[in-house]
Formats: structure tokens, sequence, C-alpha cells
């Protein structure tokens, strides 16, 4: 979600008197940190170094990350808590709940390297063997509903996901996959980084190959056999900026038409071994990457298939495999791609994997001891703020029609609202974790979450189910649901706080809030209705007005260039129209909770000027140079320096806020604004 800096902005010394009553302040605020900020640096021609400078400058990238910004900082003392949770549940004896047995047992047999080391990849070769043995093509299917249920990646996605035309219902679903790079263009691009990228991921499959005991010639041999499938399934992928379009990625059609269009493929003993109930329909995501792949399975030898299997087999297994897998997988994934130096310390990663395997079974404990119902009561209370703020905002919007209006804010009306964790906690009892078992348990807990996935199928949507475990630090908004979500992870200082000035709360959690409503009228998510519906409920001229507006955001932050790559104004368009419109409503819910008051001065710090900073102290960070690359061309977000300045050039309040005069680069000839 985050990331750094490329300098798009001039610094320039010299304060205004605005500002200048900033510099001599302390850190007296509540939860604002203003030792982040440089007030050397003009706040009206660079923001994010006058709000994060000094935070950049003490806190470097740690070696064990790629990124480091407030998120982190977060996520980090989340682990800490967790991995006592963690520790104290791997304590075996009677008095251990069960929910206490599987989340203990699941930690501690990561965390024994010893037992790891012993067993090799003894627990790996069963389904090496299985691969091995493919004797024909029409077979491939079984395999890959063994892979997928293992959680191993290859050929394509296969989920239960709502009826995009009928929300209310479950149906079956195929996608794209079977990638080992982080996007398709990866495959393609002609630079000489991303040509050396390559160069280095055929080394690395190369070398994992090796480790499995593969001689070195023919360890190469199969790395540029994967590399050629590889390449051949990316070139059928649909892109991401075209992803972003609900309308691309819906072809609800019979089951029977995809087994005609794809007969290579024996659909009906995947979907059998898979475990999916009986269905008559389902939406392909993607026909041409199937209709490519159908092609791509007829003409690729049998034994070529069996090696980009084994390579997707000990890829995905490679975090609990050895220690020599483990590195490599770092060396190529972690190093190579995203610029960390080491390796997280083991018991991080554990309880990652633990949070990711059996997020709400660990959440049960987190909560409890973290996450006060004064908490809840106050964040919804937020929530009900920023639902007003932007219900005004659409009321007043100039290019909008009456007509639309209504159906906008009759949208905004069936918003619902989750936070912190879920009302009813699911049900981990048929997961069985065997003490002394790391890659069996990952194995045996995504076959429980893909069965699980899969068993709705058919069934009506569970607008109550999360998709996020509670200690996650981050928040979203479902469009087929209609509604936010906000895990209790996320709501503490820096962005969320009882304690906090009221000011600091608006600026920091009210402008998430705002993002995540705002989410429901994006490029994307304006293409929902309040049912969670794809209807077209807009007037042709206010679709129109809708596009001319997002345009001008589009090429705001094409403007933008951060690790030698310009930001992708189409791919980042939702989130960016989520910053803008979500400081925006916080700002108006901000000036609305002082009821015509001005708010008081802090240590010379007006209201609307701890706010702003508020805002931006959120986003500052560091990166190293491969994340911050990688994030451009993978990730919708923006990196943090954007998100935290793109905004406020649209915003005269900011101006004003700052005293900031025409001419300064925070006050830009031409500003863009959708909400």
């Amino acid at each position: 979600m985050l990331c750094r800096i490329a300098i798009f902005l001039l610094a320039f010394a010299g304060l205004s008197a605005a500002q200048s009553s900033a510099a001599n302040t302390s850190a007296k605020i509540a939860g604002l940190d203003l030792k982040a900020l440089d007030t050397s640096v003009n706040a009206c021609e660079d923001f994010y170094r006058h709000a994060c400078g000094s935070w950049i400058k003490n806190n470097p990238v740690p070696a064990d990350q790629s990124r480091w910004g407030r998120f982190n900082e977060l996520q980090e003392n989340n682990q800490k808590i967790l991995r006592g949770i963690l520790e104290a549940a791997s304590t075996a004896g009677a008095t251990r709940s069960s929910t206490d047995q599987k989340i203990g047992d699941y930690y501690a047999s990561c965390m024994d390297e010893a037992a790891i080391e012993r067993k090799g990849t003894a627990e790996l070769q069963p389904l090496l063997q299985e691969i091995a043995a493919l004797s024909a093509k029409p077979r491939i299917a079984g395999l890959v509903a063994d892979l997928h249920a293992r959680g191993i990646s290859a050929l394509f996605r296969f989920n239960a996901t709502e009826d995009f035309k009928n929300a209310t219902q479950m149906i079956a679903e195929v996608d794209q996959g079977g990638l080992g790079l982080p996007d398709r263009d990866y495959y393609f691009k002609e630079d000489d980084k991303s040509k050396e990228l390559r160069e280095k991921y055929v080394e690395h499959m190369k070398r994992m190959f090796t480790l499995a005991g593969v001689n070195e010639e023919q360890a190469a041999a199969n790395a540029a056999t994967v590399m050629k499938i590889e390449t051949a399934l990316a070139k059928e992928s649909l892109d991401r900026v075209s992803r972003r379009d609900p309308n691309k990625i819906y072809h609800k059609e019979p089951k029977s038409r995809l087994l005609e269009e794809m007969p290579a493929f024996d659909w009906p003993r995947y979907f059998e071994l898979s475990g999916a109930p009986v269905f008559d329909s389902l939406n392909v995501a993607v026909p041409d990457f199937f209709a490519g792949l159908n092609k791509l399975i007829e003409t690729t030898p049998l034994e070529d298939w069996k090696t980009y299997f084994t390579w997707h087999a000990l890829h995905s297994s490679a975090s609990l495999l050895p220690k020599a897998f483990v590195d490599e997988d770092f060396s190529f994934y972690g190093k190579t791609l995203r610029g960390a130096q080491e390796i997280r310390p083991r018991w991080k990663r554990c309880v990652s994997y633990t949070d990711s395997d059996l997020g709400e079974a660990l959440g049960q404990s987190y909560v409890e001891k973290y996450f006060p119902p004064e908490s809840k009561k106050q964040m919804l209370e937020l929530v009900h703020a920023l639902d007003k703020a932007l219900r005004a905002d659409i009321h007043s919007l100039p290019w909008m029609t009456e007509t639309t209006k209504k159906q906008a804010l009759r949208k905004l009306d069936s918003i619902s609202n989750k936070i912190g964790y879920p009302d009813k906690w699911r049900d981990y009892s048929p997961l069985e974790i065997v003490r002394g078992d790391a890659l069996g348990n990952s194995q045996r807990a995504n076959q429980f979450e893909f069965r699980r996935d899969l068993s709705k199928v058919g069934k009506a949507a569970d607008r109550n189910e999360w998709g996020m475990s509670p200690p996650t630090v981050n928040a979203y908004y479902n469009p087929l649901h209609n509604n936010i979500n906000f895990p209790a992870g996320i709501l503490q200082p820096p962005f969320f706080d009882n304690a906090m000035d009221d000011a600091v709360n608006y600026g920091a959690i009210g402008a998430v809030i705002g993002h995540e409503l705002t989410h429901g009228f994006d490029d994307s998510g304006r293409q929902f209705d309040g049912d969670g519906n794809l209807r077209d409920w807009w007037t042709e001229a206010d679709a129109k007005a809708f596009e001319e507006r997002a345009s001008c955001m589009v090429n705001q932050y094409a403007a933008y260039q951060a690790g030698g790559v310009n930001v992708n104004g189409k791919l980042t368009l939702g989130e960016n129209i989520g910053d803008n419109g979500g400081i925006r409503i916080a700002y108006m819910a901000y000036k609305q909770s002082l009821n015509g008051k001005d708010a008081p001065v802090i240590d010379g710090l007006t209201g609307d000027q701890r706010f702003f900073i508020g805002w931006a102290n959120a986003w500052c960070n560091n990166s190293t140079e491969e994340a911050l690359r990688t994030q451009v061309q993978t990730d919708s977000h923006s990196p943090g320096e954007f998100r935290a300045t793109g905004p406020l050039l649209n915003m005269e309040e900011f101006q004003k806020a700052f005293d900031c005069k025409v001419g300064d680069l925070m006050v830009p000839e031409k500003r863009c604004r959708v909400w």
C-alpha cells in the first residue's frame, strides 16, 4: 500500500507567517508526531517533506524490509502482540482451547526449523511424484485440482464469487493465473531492468530445480521451459488497467459452453475433484485467456507441463522447506525483486503465516485484549460523521444532475459498516493442525479455505463475512456488498486513538473512512448500485462529466515519477479518487464537528494545519528502489509521497491553511476534483 520518494516537488527554504509558528512547536498535540516534521522546508513548496522530512531522515528502511512507513510501524507493533499470543498458545497443556491448540501448534511447527531441516523435501515428495506420474494430458485436470486445493497457483484460479448482476447470490468463477512474476507485463517490457529481471528469474528457477535434485543442465532446461509457458499464459492475460473495469471481467455463461470452448481440459473431472458443488453456470472472467490456454494445452508437450507444475509446487512450498530453499526464494522475491537486504526473522514470518491461514482464530485473542468496545463506538461515530459529509458533498456537486444525485444518495444510504471484527467467528474445527508438520499444516489450511470458499457456490452471499483478519493494518470497500470494512489492526495511532486531538483523528482515520466511502463512487465502484449489482445508474451526461473529471486526475498522477517509472494514472485512478474524495469529506466532517466555532490553536498550529499534517504524517515512508519500481508497475495505489500531496494540490482549503500563494509549488494552476 505504501511507498515513497522520487522528487517531484522542489524544496525551498523560507517560511510564510502562518508556517513560522510551527517551527517552535513541541510534541504536545495528542496523536500528532511533530518530530516527523522538517519545518526548514516550506509547506507551500513541498508539504510532504515539511510534514515528513525528519521522519524520512531518521527512519531508514530496516534491512529485513523493502519499504518502511507508518503502516509498517503499526504492523511491526501488531506482530509483537501476535507473537506473544502465539507463544502462549504454543505451550501444550490440557487447559488449551481448541482454538489455541490450532494457532499454537501451527506457529510452533513453523518455528521448528530443526524438524523442517530433518524432513527435507519428504513432505513434498508425494506431490512431486504425482506430477512425475502424469501419464496423459486429460489427467492434467485432476492434478490441477489437487494443486489448487493445496494453495498452489497453476494455470488459472477457481473460486466462488458474487454474481455481478445479482450480488445476493454466489456463483463459481474461473480466472486467469499461473504466473511466477508479479504481473503479466513483466514478461514483455523491453527496458534493461525488465530484461535483467527476467534473466534473474530464470536463474532463480534453475537454482530451485537444482536444490530439488535436478542436475544443472536439466535444471537450466527446466527453467527455460517454465519461462516459455508462463510467457504464453501472460500473453493471454488481461492487463491490470483493463481489469479495473468490472464489465471486462464478468462473462457469465453456462458451464456447458466452457466445456465446449475448452475441450483440451477435462473440466468435469476438475470440478468433481476440486470438491465444488454442482452448478450450471459460472463467470469466465477472461474468455480470451481460456481460449489461449486451450491451445497451449494442445500444443505443449506433456513433459513440459510436468516441469511447469513441478516449479509451482516448489515455488509455493519454499517458505516452509529447508533453509536452502527459503534463502533462495528470498534471494529473488525479497532481495532482487524488492530490495530487502535480509530475510525477516523467523518469528515474524511465522506470525504472518499463522495470521494468513488462521486469521480469525488468531484474531479472537487479539480483539479480546487490544480492541475495547469504546474504540468501536467512537469509530462508528466517525463513520456517521463522514457519511453525513459525503451526503452534503453529493448534494452540492455542480456537475451532477438531480436524477443521478438521487441514485447516488440511495447508494450511500445502503452502505453498511463493519468495524473491528466479525460478529460471528469462522469455524476452524474441520481443520487438522499437527504439531511438527509445518508444510502439511499450511497445505491443509489452504485446502480448508479452498473447500470453504467453493462451498458457497449456489448459496446466498454472506455480507457479514470479512476479507481481512482482525489484526490487519488496512481497510477496504467491497462494491458487491456495498460495505466498508475496518479491521481492528488499523484502528490505532497514528490513524486512530480515543485520546487524539480531533483534528488529527479526522485527518488520519477520518480520511481513511472517507477514502473507503469514496470507493463506492470511483471509476470502478460507481458501476455498482446500492444493492451491489453491476448496473448503469448514471445519466449519459453525468457519466461523461465524471469521465472528464477523472481524466484530469489520471493526467495529474501520470506526471509523477518514482523508481525511474511514471505512475500509471489509469491503474491508480480508483485509489487516487479515494484519496482526494476521502480527505475532502474528512475535512468537511471535521469542520462540521466544530459546530461553527474556531478550533483552538495548539502550540502555534491551527486546527486546519493539524488536520493536514495528520493526513500527511500517515504517509511518511521510505522504500528501496526495487520495491518502489515494483509498486509503480503493479500496485493500484500511488507511492506514499503522492498520496500525501496529490490531494492537497487540489484543495483550496490547504492553500488557505498554510497561507500559500499563487506561484507556490503546492498551488497549481489547474486543480482536479471528482467528489
